[in-house]
């Protein structure tokens, strides 16, 4: 009885936490609050702040934060208009430009952003950076963090559930499942989860870049701009990441929906 009782409840928690991320449509594991999530996302993001140079008054940390006003503004709008203002409840906007030479940009549940240096000379233009930022906006929007921590606990919920229907068994049985297990679930469902989330940030931030005023189509040169600086990479199938060619291909096929969001 105990055996059956804890995969059965955990397949039914799993089909009762479920959202759907805007735009897209698709339905999502959800089996963390948003409001934890944004509580401990906040703390990280000061504890960042106060271990980074922050960068404040110049010309480029000026341009993150107005150009991070403006997709602000336009994913509100949109938000509000059709009915998905739930999604940004508890969202408090900051944007920051960090003294770091690393290629990166990060938005935290709840809209706190950060852009490192290091990304600039590759974005070139306001719509580059807008590329970018309105990326790891999306992410944020479509709730992505939670996702992964729900799916990394989905995986961890079937594996125990699996040591105990196991439990009467050779302990080098289940010493082998575990070990098979831990690298099947790494690359027949996290990262293709990740790699998935990846594109569906990749389309909505052409969509909200677009909606704050910036051309979408400038986004498939910064991508082809920094596919050029990349370095070798992993196969897709162990990267958390598409291919460069497959984000670019997409990218391009992604282009023309969001330009009916764009107005010059």
């Amino acid at each position: 009885m105990k055996t059956r009782t804890i995969p059965v409840l955990a397949g039914c928690l799993v089909l009762a936490a479920c959202s759907t991320v805007p735009l897209t449509g698709r339905k999502q594991l959800s089996l963390v609050s948003s409001g934890e999530l944004m509580q401990m996302a906040n703390t990280q993001y000061d504890q960042f702040l106060s271990e980074s140079k922050v960068l404040t008054g110049t010309a480029d940390a000026n341009r993150v934060k107005s150009i991070g006003n403006k997709l602000a503004r336009a994913v509100e709008t949109y938000m509000n208009q059709n009915g998905y203002s739930e999604h940004l409840k508890g969202f408090q906007w900051e944007f920051n430009l960090v003294n770091n030479e690393q290629k990166n940009a990060f938005c935290m549940p709840g809209g706190k952003v950060a852009v490192y240096t290091g990304i600039l000379p590759v974005c070139k233009t306001d719509a580059g950076l807008a590329t970018v930022m309105g990326h790891e906006i999306a992410h944020a929007i479509a709730h992505h963090g939670g996702e992964r921590m729900s799916q990394s606990l989905a995986a961890m919920g079937v594996q125990l559930a699996a040591n105990v229907a196991l439990s009467d068994k050779d302990p080098q049985v289940v010493n082998t499942f575990n070990s098979l297990y831990g690298v099947g679930a790494n690359v027949g469902y996290l990262l293709p989860n990740s790699r998935k989330q990846e594109s569906e940030a990749d389309r909505l931030g052409l969509i909200f870049m677009a909606m704050a005023g910036y051309n979408p189509s400038e986004a498939v040169g910064f991508w082809e701009r920094m596919s050029s600086g990349a370095g070798q990479k992993p196969p897709e199938f162990l990267s958390t990441h598409p291919s460069d060619e497959r984000r670019i291909r997409d990218i391009q096929r992604h282009v023309p929906e969001a330009m009916k969001f764009y107005k010059n």
